[in-house]
């Protein structure tokens, strides 16, 4: 007689536990969403739409309204670019006075320093240097920060290749060491000039 207990009482409670498992998995699945898939509680969002957002976040937020104002202070800062270039062209280099700022170079970009040149970086400038010989060019006792390895380089102290540099104040940047025949080729993030 016990078996038949024992095997009465299993059955039952297995009975229960399916019983009780499917109605927990019920209330379970409608407290995750309280609609169906496509509906104003559970959108649907398509790659279009994705990429759009996306896009408008990269670009600095709101469509219209900012897109307005970003040209009005993208024009602002051109008055300084045209001075630069003129004051440059008057001190007799033929070919420079390239003057780029920050809002016409928001990605990198690959610049070709020939020797006698100097990169002279806009405040908050990164660059990096990809092939030659350079040294840091300051007109004060500070330099440029290489993000890479945490140090300060100061003013005619070389330039590790493939290392990140940072300019937190306009007027400093490199140019090619002494006694070199080639060029440099720099990608620069922000604001610069090649005198």
């Amino acid at each position: 007689m016990k078996s038949r207990y024992k095997v009465s009482l299993a059955a039952v409670l297995l009975g229960g536990g399916i019983v009780a498992g499917s109605l927990m998995n019920n209330s379970v699945n409608g407290a995750s969403s309280s609609g169906q898939p496509g509906t104003a509680d559970d959108p649907v969002v398509t790659k279009s739409y994705v990429d759009q957002k996306i896009a408008q976040a990269i670009k600095g937020g709101a469509p219209a309204s900012n897109t307005s104002s970003k040209t009005t202070s993208s024009t602002t800062p051109t008055t300084p670019t045209t001075n630069t270039t003129s004051n440059t062209t008057a001190s007799g280099a033929s070919g420079a006075g390239k003057t780029f700022t920050p809002e016409q170079t928001e990605a990198l970009k690959v610049v070709d320093v020939k020797p006698g040149q100097k990169l002279i970086a806009k405040a908050g400038s990164e660059f990096i240097l990809r092939n030659g010989y350079a040294v840091v060019y300051s007109m004060d006792a500070s330099g440029a920060i290489d993000i890479t390895s945490g140090t300060e380089i100061v003013h005619n102290q070389a330039v590790e290749k493939n290392h990140l540099l940072s300019f937190p104040r306009e007027g400093r940047g490199i140019q090619v060491k002494e006694g070199q025949k080639f060029g440099l080729v720099v990608m620069v993030r922000g604001g610069y000039t090649v005198q």
